[in-house]
């Protein structure tokens, strides 16, 4: 895919997602379902394609640290060791979302917690800094079945249910799995949710 796909890839999904559509995308890890993060309608959405209790939290995708502390309401120091050194993708579950960050009320923990994921892939990684808000990333699956490790995994139900299919990416062989989740609190503690 050249730059000017690459772009308009990019400018197309964010138009679906400022419209409060749900677009599937490539992701760091797995291809995933995405909304805007701050539209509970088009969270309630994801959570309808994918046939997912809406009791289950959904992680959120942001482009940078500064987009990370934004969205936020504390960071505890070993939250940034943890984003650098991890070899693999890592999700990192917060204490609160930034009361100003306008988080859905929806892809939060009943413990008001919420788990957020700094992206250093391409394509996502401009996704989230062009639309300059957090993006919803949950697996492109329905919920209960397998994650796709590829595009061609993804069901069609899926894809049919999407406002956009991103075209970048799609022909790369299976290769990620989903990250790492962390639970970490102002307090110290730490624990690992999925290795």
């Amino acid at each position: 895919m050249n730059d000017n796909s690459f772009r308009d890839d990019i400018r197309a999904a964010v138009d679906v997602l400022r419209r409060g559509g749900i677009i599937v995308y490539p992701t760091d890890t797995v291809w995933g379902i995405g909304c805007d993060a701050t539209s509970p309608e088009a969270v309630r959405r994801v959570f309808d394609l994918k046939q997912r209790a809406d009791a289950k939290a959904l992680i959120t995708l942001v482009g940078s640290l500064a987009q990370l502390e934004r969205t936020v309401d504390c960071i505890p120091e070993v939250a940034y060791q943890l984003i650098e050194y991890s070899e693999r993708p890592t999700t990192i579950v917060y204490d609160h979302p930034a009361p100003s960050a306008g988080i859905a009320p929806e892809l939060l923990a009943d413990d008001g917690t919420i788990g957020v994921r700094v992206t250093g892939e391409t394509f996502s990684k401009a996704l989230c800094e062009t639309f300059r808000k957090p993006i919803v990333s949950t697996s492109a699956n329905i919920s209960g079945q397998p994650a796709p490790a590829s595009f061609a995994e993804i069901a069609a139900g899926i894809l049919d249910g999407a406002d956009y299919v991103c075209l970048s990416r799609r022909d790369e062989p299976a290769q990620n799995k989903p990250s790492s989740v962390i639970r970490l609190s102002e307090g110290g503690l730490f624990k690992i949710i999925r290795p």
